[in-house]
């Protein structure tokens, strides 16, 4: 749990400083996903993590902490919080993970255990938001579109992404047969029939997650293509319940 706690906090303040480096017009400009500026990225990360908090309060106390927001009422502050000076846009962000380190800090050992609720129904133990977290802070740093790669993904990141996400894409009959992170010396079988899928570590996660195209890997398949995968990303499996 520490371990995963200190990735976390490393993962936030790479994060926050590329967010301190950004101007007003820098937050302004387009990221990498469609239709949204640097703004409504760093909106959203911030949003997320108030979520992340909701969820260990409740596993700490036993009690929901406050209402809980819902996904439109979500939507509304990202969409009203991107356009907020650069100021304000990074303290908002550096608030919320500093809150979060020191909600890891005052959380009981066994409370981690705790099941809680993600929004969309499913549940998980609350140690889950962790890794929920550090996947968010990863992600959409690459999304910022500042300079930070799924290159720059720590290899720990990426090893436990891929396991958690193979896991999903199995339970989902995802037909790809078997892919393979040359760099990690890892590989997770899928399906039995479809192709076989290889490349670093990171590129395999990119392409999984929607992040980058297949064409830096390497696939052992008749015509070479690929299926596209689903929405990343996807509820773990298997699921606790």
């Amino acid at each position: 749990m520490h371990t995963t706690i200190d990735e976390i906090g490393r993962s936030g303040a790479r994060l926050g400083a590329s967010v301190a480096a950004l101007s007003d017009a820098d937050l302004r400009a387009p990221c990498a996903l469609p239709g949204w500026t640097r703004g409504h990225v760093v909106a959203h990360v911030a949003r997320s993590v108030d979520a992340y908090l909701w969820l260990l309060a409740l596993a700490r106390t036993g009690a929901e902490p406050a209402p809980r927001q819902g996904a439109d009422a979500i939507t509304r502050a990202v969409q009203d919080g991107a356009g907020r000076p650069a100021a304000e846009l990074t303290a908002d962000l550096g608030s919320r993970l500093a809150r979060l380190a020191e909600e890891c800090v005052a959380m009981p050992a066994d409370a981690w255990d705790t099941l809680v609720p993600a929004l969309a129904g499913w549940l998980h133990p609350a140690w889950y938001t962790l890794h929920r977290a550090w996947r968010e802070f990863e992600t959409h740093h690459v999304d910022l579109d500042v300079g930070y790669r799924t290159a720059d993904w720590p290899a720990e990141y990426v090893a436990w992404a891929l396991d958690d996400t193979a896991a999903a894409l199995r339970a989902r009959e995802f037909p790809v047969a078997r892919i393979e992170a040359v760099d990690l010396g890892r590989a997770w079988t899928l399906s039995p029939t479809g192709p076989q899928v290889s490349g670093p570590g990171h590129a395999v996660l990119g392409w999984l997650s929607g992040r980058l195209p297949d064409t830096a890997l390497a696939a052992a398949s008749a015509d070479r293509l690929l299926p596209t995968p689903p929405s990343w990303p996807m509820p773990p499996s298997p699921a606790w319940t």
